[in-house]
């Protein structure tokens, strides 16, 4: 009896270093392939930019009243007065300042002559676009367009209206570069009753905006052409982002784009409206230098959404370069490298097996399967190097 407590005593210990010895299953993070919408995006920085800004400058020689006028304040076409420009003797009597003055009414008359004709077909084009749209939506509707085209047509009249818009304000500035050039001659040589009256003259604002910045403040001696206030309008509002070259040939005009981290509860819809050709060299925070390409975006929400936007405010952009609504997707953390191919491990019943991939698209967090796994199937997230085919896992708690 004494033996037999003794062997099983042996066997029990046996059995013990043995299961003590057996190999423990691997504490994993797990996740799940899964099916649904997926964007490949370009991110960057960019900045406010007000579409269009003129700078009042000085119709002639003269002495200048002091400008009171302060960056952010409101001023009005034709109504607001910038500053009072008198004459400084003998300046306003020269016989070459009248050449001159006569030599910028005949430019500014040809300047507005020109803007005319550009608005004219800046309304036709936008007509054209309007047209066009109709037609398209009509077409999509009775699925005879596909939405792509219906992009396409929007993007086109979008357009045609930032033209039509830049074509007025054109035409606007040189109507009051002429009336200025106008009221310079007049004054340098007077007839009638202007003769007999001080003469002088006040340089009104030519639109309707805010004062970006003052130039020239102080009363004083301006010569012709100096500059004096820069205006713009804050409605008119685009945002310049500069990507990298090699991302910019992926963007296409009409794409999608997300503005974030701009100080709003939101982020800000816009679109893409122009790719510039050009590209330029920038030097990177870390000393490298990085070709780099301005694309400009427009924004699609109304101006009461973003009415706290100013000039050259600092947003963060996502703009889609790809989009699919029902893709494959795994977890980008899930991937590695086996003998230069894609790679993950599938949990199957609790043990990792080794499986290829073929991968499409990539973003930063998830990518696109093409091959090798199905919605649903469970992989190992992060793998490290106790994790080999074959090995049993656990979730990790």
């Amino acid at each position: 009896m004494k033996k037999l407590i003794y062997i099983g005593g042996g066997l029990f210990l046996i059995g013990l270093i043995v299961w003590g010895l057996r190999p423990q299953p691997v504490p994993v993070d797990l996740a799940r392939v899964t099916s649904g919408p997926m964007q490949v995006t370009v991110n960057e920085e960019g900045k406010t930019r007000i579409r269009q800004r003129y700078t009042v400058v000085a119709p002639l020689t003269g002495q200048m009243r002091r400008i009171e006028l302060k960056p952010g304040d409101p001023v009005a076409a034709a109504q607001t007065v910038i500053t009072i420009i008198e004459p400084a003797d003998p300046a306003l009597l020269d016989a070459r300042a009248v050449v001159s003055a006569k030599a910028r009414v005949n430019s500014a008359q040809a300047s507005k002559e020109q803007t005319a004709q550009l608005l004219d077909k800046a309304k036709v084009a936008l007509d054209f676009a309007q047209s066009e749209l109709t037609r398209t939506k009509t077409a999509f509707e009775s699925r005879g367009a596909s939405e792509q085209a219906l992009k396409e047509a929007e993007m086109f009249h979008r357009t045609r209206q930032v033209e039509l818009k830049a074509a007025t304000f054109a035409e606007q500035i040189a109507k009051f570069e002429l009336e200025q050039a106008e009221a310079a001659l007049l004054q340098i040589s007077p007839t009638g009753s202007a003769a007999s009256e001080q003469p002088r003259l006040p340089v009104p604002s030519p639109i309707t905006g805010t004062v970006l910045g003052v130039t020239r403040e102080s009363a004083g001696v301006v010569t012709s052409g100096a500059a004096l206030v820069e205006l713009g309008d804050p409605r008119d509002l685009e945002v310049v982002v500069q990507a990298l070259s090699r991302d910019a040939v992926q963007i296409r005009p009409g794409a999608e784009a997300l503005l974030e981290q701009w100080g709003g509860d939101k982020p800000l819809r816009a679109r893409v409206r122009r790719i510039e050709p050009a590209g330029f060299t920038k030097i990177s925070a870390l000393g490298v230098e990085e070709q780099r390409v301005n694309v400009l975006l427009d924004f699609v929400d109304p101006f009461e959404t973003r009415s706290s936007l100013g000039d050259g405010f600092r947003v963060e952009s996502r703009i889609v370069v790809w989009e699919k609504p029902d893709a494959v997707k795994i977890p980008a953390g899930a991937l590695f490298r086996d003998n230069g191919q894609h790679a993950a491990f599938k949990v199957v019943r609790g043990v990792a097996t080794l499986q290829k991939l073929e991968i499409g698209r990539i973003n930063a967090v998830e990518a696109e399967v093409l091959g090798g796994l199905a919605a649903g199937d469970e992989v190992v997230l992060h793998p490290g190097d106790r994790v080999k085919p074959g090995v049993n896992v656990v979730p990790r708690d």
